[in-house]
């Protein structure tokens, strides 16, 4: 019993940190912005990635 309550407890305190720093950072702009250029910058990597990996391997575009 006690391994679980710790490993509870361990994800419960995560969250709870996890919220409040994501609400601490989420009302900051210059974050906000860079958080959204980073973001779009990883989806068009991964387009990119994935056409890479379409054209070499010969799959339908």
């Amino acid at each position: 019993m006690g391994p679980y309550v710790r490993i509870l407890l361990r994800y419960g305190v995560g969250a709870v940190i996890g919220y409040q720093l994501g609400d601490q950072l989420s009302n900051d702009p210059d974050v906000v912005t860079v958080a959204t250029v980073l973001a779009t910058a990883a989806v068009g990597v991964g387009t990119e990635f994935a056409y890479h990996l379409a054209r070499r391997f010969g799959w339908k575009l």
